[in-house]
């Protein structure tokens, strides 16, 4: 393997986790990130004020116990899990104005796979008793079709179908659809849905679990992965913004503005988006680019207000029904930033339209109404991604990995084409792609 090189473009979770399944089997591996950090749409954001310097993630990510890989990327990276993830059964609060809970669920962590969701789907308040008898009809016919659809349709047009109330819906399946997919439901896609339902509600009961970080994401998966991959001899250049890559003697040369550099094999780990440039010189992938190039996207917002350091919620995490905002994370009892919230805000809605300014003091207010123990909020922070993820609507096209260029392959959660974009996807497409590599070369 001595002229085997191979150039990832992209230091997102996808990117990073090609290159330590790479690194790991002994394949020379270059990195190339052009911003200054790792970590992709994973990031983390400084904020100064009153000459504090605060480090945000650029979103309040949530974690499954299901995303197997990517625990297993952080373990082989040395990180301990109960250090920087809180792991809490699975469990839904959602609350109304004078924090009146109108939805609460929780599983029996006491009982084994799959009883403890079923005791909590049985045991639920804020449902009627047929509405809860028609969620668990729902998630038994789902597993004896070992959650399989012939068909993808969207999930409102399924849930609908299957004798799911609104009220139903509203509580449960919507809340979970836009934490998911980060798509509105009327036009997310069934199958993908059901295939976090199946890695998430069958299996172990850990499975279900939430874990939420500790620390910024880049101090949970992207620094550490980064030093696992130096250690072992991959290279990672920050700053490095390639500006050409084009097919060279059975291989590929990636211009920077150092020049040019040759590779046997190229990995393209970047988000949807910002693959065009890159792929136009080849032929070949003429109608893989033209599928890309037909993605929209969708936004998420996250709001953050700082209050006292003795506020405290009732919850780590808690929905918030009738109101802009959708979740609320207590950052204090996270990660130990006493009097820090962070309002979530899935997908479109009449939120893009608001400036920066009145949507935190329209969030700050609804948070007074939800908690009436909240007072003005001493500073905000709001952290728009636009394009956070692609929408994952009905029978979207997909890519592979591998492509019909010898040698290239594409790396994202937007090729996973079994989940939606998460971290999760984008971590199993990187090993994908280091695979492809890994069994061409034996």
């Amino acid at each position: 393997m001595n002229n085997i090189h191979v150039a990832i473009i992209g230091g997102g979770c996808a990117g990073l986790s090609a290159a330590a399944t790479l690194i790991e089997r002994g394949i020379q591996v270059t990195l190339f990130e052009s911003s200054s950090q790792l970590g992709g749409r994973a990031r983390t954001v400084v904020v100064e004020n009153n000459d504090q310097v605060h480090l945000l993630d650029n979103g309040q990510h949530i974690l499954l116990g299901a995303y197997r890989e990517t625990l297993a990327l952080l373990k082989k990276a040395g990180v301990e899990e109960r250090k920087v993830l809180k792991r809490l059964p699975l469990q839904m609060h959602i609350l109304t104005a004078q924090a009146r809970t109108i939805f609460s669920l929780k599983s029996a962590h006491f009982l084994p796979a799959p009883f403890h969701t079923l005791f909590a789907l049985l045991t639920c308040k804020g449902l009627s008793l047929s509405e809860r008898i028609a969620a668990i009809t729902l998630m038994h016919r789902l597993k004896s079709s070992t959650f399989h659809l012939s068909k993808d349709l969207p999930l409102w047009q399924f849930l609908t179908s299957q004798q799911q109330s609104e009220r139903l819906i509203e509580m449960l399946w919507e809340p979970l659809c836009l934490a998911a997919l980060n798509t509105p439901l009327e036009i997310a896609s069934t199958r993908v849905f059901l295939n976090v339902l199946k890695d998430s509600f069958t299996g172990n009961k850990s499975n279900s679990d939430f874990l939420l970080p500790k620390l910024d994401l880049s101090q949970v998966l992207a620094q550490p992965v980064a030093q696992y991959i130096q250690a072992k001899g991959g290279i990672i250049r920050l700053n490095k913004r390639v500006r050409s890559l084009s097919p060279a003697n059975s291989g590929f040369n990636i211009e920077t503005r150092e020049g040019q550099h040759y590779f046997s094999h190229v990995v393209v780990a970047l988000s949807p988006a910002r693959v065009d440039k890159l792929l136009e010189p080849f032929p070949k992938l003429r109608n893989v680019l033209t599928h890309i190039q037909s993605y929209s996207y969708q936004p998420i917002y996250t709001i953050y207000l700082q209050y006292p350091r003795d506020i405290q919620l009732p919850q780590v995490m808690t929905g918030l029904n009738g109101t802009v905002g959708q979740w609320v994370f207590d950052k204090g009892q996270l990660s130990g930033e006493k009097g820090l919230l962070a309002v979530i805000i899935s997908a479109s809605g009449k939120h893009q339209r608001m400036p920066q300014e009145e949507l935190a003091l329209r969030i700050a207010q609804e948070l007074q109404q939800v908690f009436p123990q909240l007072t003005k909020p001493l500073w905000h922070k709001v952290i728009a991604e636009k394009r956070a993820t692609f929408t994952c609507t009905t029978s979207q096209p997909r890519p592979t990995n591998k492509t019909a260029q010898p040698g290239l392959y594409l790396a994202g959660d937007y090729t996973y084409a079994d989940y939606p974009a998460t971290i999760e996807g984008a971590v199993r497409s990187g090993q994908q792609c280091a695979n492809l590599i890994i069994n061409n070369l034996s």
